[in-house]
């Protein structure tokens, strides 16, 4: 499965005063690691992508976090996150968190790709669009 591996260096500002990482940024890291891994797929900026197919997001609707060791200030982390699961209009992301070559954190997230309906504007969940799906089976 199409994988996208970023480092990021963890601040000062991502820290709580026992001076490890704030647990809500790991799902700010996550969020936009699924970002970066839909446009490594389609070769479209989330944008690009959302105007194509009429989108609004691809909404969160379930997230959760296994921690295993801490991250703290001056640590680079190492973020990989794979999509483990396709379904009709939601999927299933996966983030493993390395310190070196230890596992430091998993998250796992259940998506589901919106449109606006065109009466109402409101968000709805849609199918996914069958090219998005090819962009991740043929890599």
């Amino acid at each position: 499965m199409l994988t996208n591996t970023r480092t990021i260096r963890v601040q000062w500002g991502d820290c709580d005063p026992a001076g490890i990482v704030f647990y809500p940024r790991y799902f700010e890291w996550f969020d936009a690691s699924t970002i970066l891994l839909f446009e490594k797929a389609t070769g479209m900026t989330k944008i690009k992508m959302l105007e194509k197919y009429n989108g609004a997001g691809l909404a969160l609707v379930e997230a959760r976090a296994k921690f295993c060791i801490p991250s703290q200030y001056g640590d680079d982390i190492q973020i990989e996150t794979q999509v483990s699961e396709f379904r009709r209009s939601s999927f299933s992301m996966h983030h493993k968190v390395f310190k070196g070559d230890t596992l430091a954190l998993e998250g796992f997230e259940t998506r589901v790709w919106t449109a606006r309906d065109p009466e109402t504007n409101r968000m709805r969940g849609q199918p996914i669009p069958p090219e998005v799906l090819a962009c991740f089976q043929k890599t």
